[in-house]
């Protein structure tokens, strides 16, 4: 999938359309001592197996993680979880 490296799109900070600059981040481990993973983890402690059943398969591709950039007030911001796609590359759009 092809995608602009630069839109116009809406700034939640500026309040208004301006041009962001698309970039593509890594997925990072999100809450990982909130109250859940933390039982999660006592759970799992000195057990010898997945307390759950394993699932029988993985999805074939991972959600790209887009980052939008400012050009005004150099704010980053997210829009929505993102897709799956095999192929992603951002472009330059003339």
């Amino acid at each position: 999938m092809k995608f602009p490296k630069k839109m116009r799109i809406l700034c939640p900070h500026c309040k208004k359309h301006t041009v962001h600059e698309v970039e593509i981040t890594k997925k990072k481990p999100r809450r990982t001592m909130a109250q859940g993973q933390r039982r999660f983890l006592r759970k799992m402690k000195g057990y010898g197996s997945f307390p759950r059943p394993q699932p029988d398969h993985e999805k074939p591709t991972k959600k790209v993680d887009l980052r939008y950039k400012c050009t005004v007030c150099g704010k980053k911001h997210m829009r929505g979880s993102g897709w799956r796609a095999k192929k992603f590359e951002l472009v330059k759009v003339d």
